[in-house]
């Protein structure tokens, strides 16, 4: 399903137009951006919860020529299911 499927079902099941629920789906996703980027956790009962976490810097391997190479640390988004929507996929 993708981003104008998903809204046009929203709108068909909550009663809105579509323009209305789009412009809800890009509200809550930039107000959840603004949460992540200051560093909180958004947990959402019954689905999961969204954090970033730091990774650390690393040392790879490039396999053929068997340089190290330095990878600096970066900032990822990690997602992890509730227990509800895990056993609704056993």
């Amino acid at each position: 399903m993708n981003n104008k499927e998903f809204a046009s079902e929203l709108a068909e099941r909550l009663g809105y137009t579509i323009k209305d629920t789009s412009e809800l789906i890009s509200s809550l996703l930039s107000d959840m951006a603004q949460v992540l980027e200051e560093g909180n956790i958004i947990t959402i009962q019954g689905f999961g919860s969204f954090e970033v976490k730091k990774k650390t810097e690393r040392i790879s391997i490039n396999p053929v020529s068997k340089q190290r190479m330095l990878i600096p640390p970066k900032l990822v988004l990690s997602y992890k299911p509730s227990n509800t929507l895990k056993d609704k996929f056993k």
